[in-house]
């Protein structure tokens, strides 16, 4: 056999095998890790634990939230005892590697959440931990009002003392019963408090108004409180999950990862 005659040889063999472990479609075909079906949060969730922006938006929502109280408390209409209402997770305390254990280990929520919160590990995010302080200096009842479930109170409380914040005790932490909204916990609170500041990630944790809207539902919300953000509302940020994404898949439950991922598409606006 000639050296020709061998590498034209060896270059059809190497053609066959190539082909061979080819798809239909003419790509390689491989064993694939499946995707998470959390995958769409990655990026969200670099930002949201790497980001300087993030940090910074923690820290001027508390410092506005400083500003807002220091008015107030100079300029108080009744002397009713004053209060501000706290979300918890991804308000005051950093829920995202439980989010980020949900991608690694692709699971839907709420898989592993009760090990999560019983370990009691969430840290305070850039800025909470200052302004509760701050503001339990100056005489301000502090209450969190989180959609964790009653059974964990306990862990909540541990939590929270853990990390540092004042007034930490279980009658200053209102979870969730039968009901999701937090609307009556809040009437609860401001029977007998002013409520000069409530702060989430969600807008759920301001007003029952935003509750199980559509997208332009909620929009048409927001222009309407406009006054109020950055006066009694404020906002802080969570691209990871929330009512905003409920609003997307039409507040339906039941939708396939599939669907899901169609509806998120469906939503964007190109040119």
């Amino acid at each position: 056999m000639t050296m020709q005659n061998f590498k034209y040889r060896a270059a059809v063999f190497s053609t066959v095998i190539l082909l061979l472990c080819m798809g239909m479609d003419g790509r390689v075909a491989m064993k694939e890790r499946p995707a998470s079906v959390y995958e769409h949060t990655t990026l969200a969730l670099v930002w949201f634990q790497t980001s300087a922006e993030c940090r910074a938006l923690y820290y001027q929502a508390f410092n506005t939230a400083r500003l807002i109280l220091d008015n107030d408390l100079r300029s108080q209409s009744n002397r009713k005892k004053r209060a501000i209402v706290f979300d918890i997770d991804d308000t005051i305390l950093d829920d995202s590697p439980h989010s980020v254990m949900l991608l690694k280990a692709n699971k839907l929520f709420p898989y592993r959440y009760d090990e999560w919160i019983e370990a009691a590990k969430e840290e305070a995010l850039p800025g909470a931990l200052e302004f509760a302080q701050y503001a339990a200096s100056r005489g301000v009842a502090i209450f969190y009002i989180s959609n964790r479930t009653t059974k964990m109170l306990k862990a909540t409380v541990r939590n929270l003392k853990t990390a540092g914040f004042p007034q930490a005790e279980e009658s200053h932490v209102l979870l969730m019963g039968d009901d999701g909204s937090k609307e009556d916990r809040r009437k609860s609170v401001a029977a007998n408090h002013e409520i000069v500041l409530l702060l989430g990630d969600n807008l759920n944790d301001l007003s029952n108004v935003f509750e199980n809207k559509s997208v332009a539902g909620r929009f048409a919300e927001s222009d309407k409180l406009r006054e109020e953000f950055g006066s009694r509302f404020i906002v802080l940020p969570n691209p990871v999950y929330g009512a905003w994404e409920s609003a997307v898949y039409d507040n339906k439950s039941n939708l396939s990862e599939d669907e899901k991922d169609a509806k998120r598409k469906s939503v964007l606006r190109s040119y």
